[in-house]
């Protein structure tokens, strides 16, 4: 039988309480299920990233043939790379 979880004031209060306290003690995460939020965008942090110019231009070159911003286009780059490096390293 899990604890009832306690009222709480404001959000500093409960952040304290989570601080402290084990949430399997109040929830029974056996019976959890997986949610989706599909409008949320992650977080993202600028970055300076020097690149050959010749390098650039051919990135904004094939951006330009599948009509999206080279910067999107670099980050699918990047993304596939990571996946197939992690995939590999799992193998």
């Amino acid at each position: 039988m899990s604890k009832p979880i306690p009222e709480f004031a404001n959000e500093d209060e409960e952040r304290a309480f989570w601080d402290d306290n084990d949430s399997a003690d109040y929830l029974d995460w056996g019976q959890a299920q997986s949610v989706v939020f599909p409008k949320l965008k992650p977080s993202t942090k600028t970055i300076s990233l020097r690149l050959p110019e010749s390098m650039l231009d051919r990135i904004r070159l094939l951006a330009n043939r599948r009509d999206i911003p080279y910067q999107s286009l670099i980050k699918v780059f990047l993304q596939e790379r990571i996946d197939e490096e992690f995939h590999r390293s799992r193998q």
